[in-house]
């Protein structure tokens, strides 16, 4: 007999790195469709394992363990080779690499037991300035947006994890962060049509496992609700239309384009009657919003809101994709890490992008880099890289290089005058734009006799900003930046 409690629905997070004996007592009153991992939560290999093993013997069945690893700067297990951001893979434009990013990307996660990874991001940046997509996407132009991100997908499910693609039906053409508030894209259906719904409709075909929706306002397809609720892009679009039966996910329910407008969990119920088979809600380490969705949704079950019928179905989904893709944990040898490794350092040697003349200083004589002390970091971004870190890195293969906060207009001047027949290296590292401070220190840096470069190490579209000969990294992680110092030396 199929569950038609609808908790059965709700994908929850966790405080910490374990099971605490509270988490575990509410588990096992409340029967959940899955949780989600955070970095907070992934620490040690041996200690992550026996937190996936805890929650499955606290809910005492096999269950969806999720997380997000879609490479470059959304990575949250750090200690196995790391996939390359989407968009580096867009610039490789090889359907080849980016099948085995999704294979990497889940071979460290299934060591562990985790079989579903909110990836990849299919989204076609088609606004550079949009705040929350850029570097997780594969690109602007929505067929190879489509083909790679399917082959990443493809990659991951052959590897034993399930993937969600997102954010649908498209978030790449809003300048309105949906942790913040409700985006809106007001676009004709025939424009969706051929941009935001050419990557979902692909992977739909593809029959891959899984969907993330986005919080954001599509008037031309439903005026009111946004598409996370929407019945007419859930069930009217997704599945009647283009006949999709894999499992669909909300994005994350305390996300304020949802929770804002739809406050006490009123969200999750009308989710589910929409068509979404899965809700996400994230409380950061506060269990009461958990418990606020787990009310909301016996409430819509009472009232009729949710039917027994759309429940039922939707366990059905989850139960059969568990079926599909088991935690069993698969071991992640020596021999497949270290070719793994491979492929990360090979991706991200190709993935270099130089913007007029190519640099390459000399190792024996000093460097200067200038770069942020620690940028800021926001919306869905695990970390970032700080100057120093940066310039340990580069000092591998430019033992000369000194290093000065490029935010700091003393520690640059007296670096500048201490070398000044050294080259430059000025790095943009903020994932939110770059700052006026930055834009006046290139133009002053512009007539320097010696050589200058613009080290863009998060987003190419920083290129344009400087008027400097640049090279793009397309990450900041450490295969990026070892790539990076072999190239410079």
């Amino acid at each position: 007999m199929t569950d038609l409690n609808p908790e059965r629905t709700l994908i929850i997070d966790l405080a910490g790195p374990e099971l605490s004996p509270a988490e575990s007592r509410w588990l096992r009153e409340h029967p959940v469709g899955g949780v989600c991992l955070f970095s907070r939560n992934i620490t040690t290999p041996e200690r992550t394992a026996r937190l996936v093993a805890d929650i499955r013997d606290a809910l005492g069945r096999d269950v969806l363990v999720a997380t997000d690893q879609e490479g470059g700067a959304v990575l949250r297990r750090l200690d196995v080779p790391q996939p390359p951001t989407p968009q580096g893979l867009g610039v490789l434009d090889d359907e080849h690499a980016a099948y085995h990013a999704g294979q990497v990307a889940a071979r460290g996660l299934l060591e562990l037991g985790i079989n579903w990874n909110y990836a990849p991001s299919v989204d076609v940046n088609v606004d550079p300035l949009n705040p929350v997509i850029g570097e997780r996407s594969f690109g602007a132009d929505p067929e190879r947006v489509a083909a790679l991100g399917v082959a990443w997908a493809r990659g991951s499910e052959d590897a034993g994890v399930l993937s969600a693609v997102k954010h649908f039906p498209g978030h790449g053409d809003t300048r309105v962060d949906s942790h913040l508030a409700l985006p809106v894209v007001d676009k004709s259906r025939a424009a969706l049509e051929a941009a935001e719904w050419v990557p979902f409709h692909a992977a739909v075909r593809a029959g891959l496992g899984s969907v993330m929706t986005a919080h954001i306002l599509y008037p031309a397809l439903d005026a009111e609700r946004p598409a996370t609720l929407s019945p007419a892009l859930l069930t009217g679009l997704l599945r009647q239309e283009w006949s999709y039966d894999g499992v669909i996910v909300t994005d994350a329910m305390d996300m304020k384009a949802v929770a804002d407008r739809y406050p006490d969990g009123q969200g999750a119920g009308l989710a589910v009657s929409a068509g979404a088979d899965a809700v996400l809600v994230c409380g950061h380490g506060h269990a009461e919003l958990h418990d606020i969705h787990a009310r909301a949704l016996h409430a819509a079950q009472r009232d009729g809101t949710l039917t027994d019928a759309r429940i039922a179905k939707a366990v059905s989904r989850l139960d059969r994709t568990l079926t599909r893709f088991p935690g069993t944990p698969r071991a992640y040898g020596p021999a497949q890490r270290t070719a793994d490794s491979r492929l990360v350092e090979s991706w991200a040697a190709r993935m270099l992008t130089w913007h007029g003349d190519r640099v390459r200083l000399d190792p024996t004589r000093p460097v200067l880099l200038l770069a942020p002390t620690q940028p800021g970091v926001g919306g869905p971004y695990g970390d970032s890289l700080g100057g120093e870190a940066l310039a340990g890195v580069l000092r591998q293969r430019l033992p000369q290089l000194v290093f000065a906060a490029s935010d700091d207009p003393g520690a640059v001047r007296t670096a500048l005058d201490t070398h000044p027949d050294a080259p430059v290296l000025l790095a943009t590292t903020e994932r939110w734009g770059v700052p006026d401070s930055t834009r006046m220190l290139a133009e002053a840096l512009a007539f320097r006799s010696t050589p200058v470069l613009h080290v863009a190490l998060w987003s190419p579209d920083a290129v344009d900003a400087l008027p400097l000969p640049a090279v793009v990294t397309h990450g900041f992680r450490p295969a990026n930046l070892r790539a990076l110092a072999a190239a410079l030396a």
